[in-house]
């Protein structure tokens, strides 16, 4: 696969990783169909056992979001800028602390933007523990397999 096409499929990932924390936008099935059209076009084993490998994953995620508690976001602060804090933070924690510095980075994303928006760290902690329980739970699990389902693919690339 030629640099261009890699580019295009490193934008359709980046897409479905935004897609994850905006509503209405199917993020998970752009990074699966990303990775999909790289395996595609690569054709080796390694792109093959990545891609059943995520395929796997997401659907497995699929499966564990409808059985997470429905989103309930009426009252609470839950804003673009919320989301936009979240994930920076999500992705600013996986590449700071390899995999598992994605949960507490989406956390801590969520708690600085409610700390900037209130003021205290009391109130912020209180509003960042009911953003989590409404929301941020299933975007947490949706976000953090699609994170890593592209590391994977961003590992499988360096090493081609």
């Amino acid at each position: 696969m030629d640099v261009p096409q890699l580019l295009l499929v490193g934008l359709v990932l980046l897409l479905g990783l935004v897609g994850v924390l905006v509503p209405g936008v199917p993020g998970t099935w752009l990074v699966w169909a990303g990775l999909m059209w790289w395996a595609l076009h690569e054709r080796s084993a390694l792109a093959w056992s990545l891609l059943v490998a995520g395929t796997a994953l997401l659907l497995v995620v699929q499966v564990v979001k409808w059985q997470l508690p429905p989103r309930r976001p009426h009252g609470l602060p839950v804003t673009p800028r919320t989301a936009v804090f979240a994930g920076a933070g999500a992705v600013v924690g996986f590449v700071l602390v390899p995999v598992v510095g994605a949960v507490p980075g989406f956390v801590g994303g969520v708690y600085l933007c409610e700390r900037l928006r209130l003021g205290g760290h009391g109130e912020a902690w209180a509003s960042t523990r009911a953003v989590m329980r409404a929301v941020g739970t299933s975007v947490l699990v949706e976000l953090f397999a699609c994170l890593l389902v592209v590391g994977a693919w961003v590992g499988a690339v360096s090493t081609a």
